[in-house]
């Protein structure tokens, strides 16, 4: 029996979980699925599943854990932690319909809703309890629900729970548990948080892993849409206009953007609603409703609000600006594409932003194919409209022939082209038409390809400097009464050693001889200004955050006798003044552990 021909009636499953999933339509199983339920010997053991959002996981854990289930007893007997309500909600209503027949009586325990109400659901015999870590670690600590007669754990979205800080409530309430005879974890990424818990609260787990390259996705169509920094909204627009989704989900960064972008997309009339943190339960409701009932065809999400909805036909999937890290762009992506559906993942990123994303994207050894192109401008789109008009009116005409001996005489007549044209006019209606963006995003294309030739010239003539001896930069002048300015930009943003001299001299109006150390990090920078630099940073440093460097600090340095580099190449030898890395490290008998930081709209 292989992946592509199992059935579930080949599974060793209940009459009635067969008979739930007949009345259902579901035949066949979907590859994580055939993984868990082929082997028995799994549901004696901890397992760790690494499978893609949307690949069928909740089914994969239900099925055996209700298949195994006790029902003479009235006590709960598995615990499924999710890290969103959303994803609780659904994944409780999966095991309500699944183990209908059964006697499964299940309990959603989320923040948000009635505390009573939950509580009567435990004490009228619920045997499976859903919920999110908070409100479950609530439950536990005020007595209304016994966990001694849980045997099975289900982590749902690990890797997420830990993103949402949430590693407290988890272990908290793993240790609430004496008698868990199997701990089953799934997540679609494996970062090393997700280990460290697995090697903590999993005995010996049995792995499963369907993801071979995690930015990979046979049935999701990879885009970048290069769109302009200062007119991100109309490159939106543009790229809505020009792919025309069904149904799409647009994640943004924070809420306050995720509302915005909703209420402008609505203003230009699309029909687009949101999904944030600071909406009520009902709010929250009333927009998913909205979009599945077709009464619109946008939903503007930030990631955790996302999280765990049950929508079926994503059509697209938008990424309104640079994702936080790579397991974020999987995740976001996983919402399209599902269930063997073909889907649309597209990045919109400025060029800047680009850049960074190919070097995220590096770093993750990814092996994505992307494909990057400009965002479409007004006169494209205008070009696109008429094409897909023009089909429309051929395919109207090919259905009826009732006007054709009309539009057979209309053509004999010398006003032939006035008449066209007024028709054209009165059908073609106000179709939207876009933005003009080309210039700009041309413009910053071009800006950005101007600064990493300049990194790369000033690495090279780094290098040439660096070669001729130390003669140069001993003749530098003294950093005193300089500063050292601080940003919030380095390495992982694109920056070059070469391309961060060049901007300081540039924007700020100084020599390199008036520039000092210059210290790149991954996600800082910083550099020194002499004392005329520093003079001039004040009035000048504006231009350096017009062209993308954010400034976070900038501390004076206190005159000195030597230059940095005079001392470096000074007579006197620094091995007399300087201590050993090895006498700087900590002791063998220093706690190391204790040196670390506690975790803690589209239809018109």
């Amino acid at each position: 029996m292989t992946q592509e021909t199992a059935k579930f009636a080949d599974f060793n499953l209940r009459p009635e979980l067969l008979r739930a999933l007949e009345r259902k339509g579901f035949e066949t199983p979907m590859p994580v699925q055939v993984c868990v339920l082929e082997d028995e010997t799994l549901i004696d053991s901890d397992i760790m599943v690494q499978a893609k959002t949307g690949s069928g996981k909740t089914l994969a854990f239900a099925l055996p854990l209700i298949n195994s289930m006790d029902f003479k007893t009235r006590e709960p007997q598995i615990i499924v932690l999710s890290p969103t309500r959303e994803l609780a909600q659904q994944t409780a209503r999966e095991f309500a319909w699944l183990g209908s027949e059964c006697g499964v009586r299940v309990a959603t325990l989320v923040g948000g809703l009635d505390m009573e109400r939950q509580i009567r659901s435990l004490r009228d015999g619920a045997n499976v309890v859903v919920g999110t870590p908070g409100r479950v670690l609530d439950h536990v600590r005020r007595g209304t629900f016994k966990t001694s007669s849980i045997n099975s754990i289900v982590l749902d979205e690990g890797d997420h729970m830990l993103d949402m800080g949430f590693h407290d409530e988890m272990e908290a309430i793993l240790k609430s548990m004496d008698n868990v005879e199997r701990t089953w974890l799934f997540s679609a990424t494996i970062p090393p948080e997700v280990m460290s818990l697995a090697r903590q609260y999993l005995n010996a787990p049995k792995k499963i892993s369907l993801v071979s390259d995690i930015t990979s996705h046979e049935d999701i169509t990879q885009k970048a849409y290069i769109i302009p920094s200062r007119k991100r909204f109309e490159g939106l627009t543009n790229v809505l206009i020009w792919e025309a989704p069904s149904r799409a989900l647009i994640f943004c960064g924070t809420r306050a953007e995720t509302q915005d972008i909703a209420d402008k997309l609505c203003d230009i009339g699309f029909k687009a609603t949101a999904i944030h943190g600071d909406m009520s339960q009902r709010e929250r409701n009333n927009a998913l409703g909205a979009l599945r009932g077709g009464r619109v065809g946008i939903l503007v999400a930030t990631d955790v609000a996302a999280r765990g909805l049950d929508i079926d036909a994503i059509s697209h999937v938008i990424q309104f600006g640079l994702p936080q890290n790579l397991e974020s762009f999987v995740h976001r992506s996983g919402r399209t594409g599902r269930a063997g559906h073909e889907g649309s993942n597209m990045l919109l990123l400025t060029a800047r932003e680009a850049k960074q994303f190919k070097y995220m994207a590096s770093n993750g050894r990814s092996k994505m194919k992307m494909e990057w192109i400009p965002a479409p401008d007004a006169l494209e789109i205008e070009g696109q409209a008429r094409i897909r008009f023009e089909k429309t009116l051929i395919g109207h005409a090919l259905e009826s022939d009732e006007f054709q001996s009309w539009a057979e005489e209309l053509l004999t007549r010398d006003e032939t082209l006035m008449l066209v044209s007024g028709l054209l006019a009165k059908a073609y209606g106000d179709q939207p038409s876009g933005y003009s963006i080309k210039s700009d995003v041309e413009a910053e294309t071009n800006r950005e390809k101007s600064r990493n030739d300049q990194g790369r010239q000033g690495a090279s003539s780094s290098r040439n400097r660096s070669s001729e001896g130390r003669k140069e930069s001993s003749a530098r002048p003294n950093m005193g009464g300089g500063l050292i300015v601080q940003f919030s930009e380095g390495r992982s943003d694109g920056w070059e050693v070469g391309a961060l001299l060049g901007l300081m001299c540039r924007c700020i109006g100084v020599g390199r001889e008036d520039v000092g150390n210059i210290k790149l990090r991954d996600n800082s920078a910083s550099i020194e200004l002499s004392a005329k630099g520093a003079t001039l940073f004040e009035s000048r440093k504006d231009r350096l955050e017009k062209e993308g460097l954010n400034i976070t600090s900038a501390r004076k340095i206190e005159s000195r006798p030597h230059d940095y580099h005079e001392q470096r190449d000074g007579g006197k030898p620094r091995s007399d003044s300087r201590t050993s890395y090895r006498d700087r490290r900590p002791s063998a008998s220093r706690e190391r552990d204790g040196d670390r930081p506690k975790r803690r709209r589209i239809t018109k």
